[in-house]
């Protein structure tokens, strides 16, 4: 808003009766964008304080890294399978109920 400002032009709203052009209006603009960034600072701060909160608890974020315990057992057969050439990787993956390709490449990485 300030370089619009700077530029010589001006916000009118409508529905809320704001008018930048005037000394009222560009205050009324200025406490609706001092409580805008208020929201924003106190959402920061609950949204930090709980992930505080469940760090504490020993939750941790995320993702898990790395494949999953099945996938790690059921790799040499799928990498097997995959290098035996006689079965498409739609086949293999609907056997080992394997979710998407990006999974059964790091499988058989």
């Amino acid at each position: 808003m300030t370089e619009l400002n700077e530029k010589g032009i001006h916000f009118k709203s409508i529905s809320e009766n704001i008018d930048t052009s005037s000394a009222s209006g560009k205050l009324i603009f200025q406490i609706f964008c001092v409580l805008a960034e208020h929201e924003r600072n106190v959402l920061i701060e609950r949204t930090n304080a709980g992930l505080k909160s469940a760090r504490a608890r020993g939750k941790n974020g995320g993702r898990p890294k790395g494949m999953t315990e099945k996938y790690k057992k059921i790799a040499p057969l799928v990498k097997s399978s995959y290098e035996s050439k006689n079965v498409s990787i739609e086949e293999i993956m609907k056997a080992f109920s394997i979710g998407s390709k990006a999974t059964f490449y790091k499988i058989i990485k």
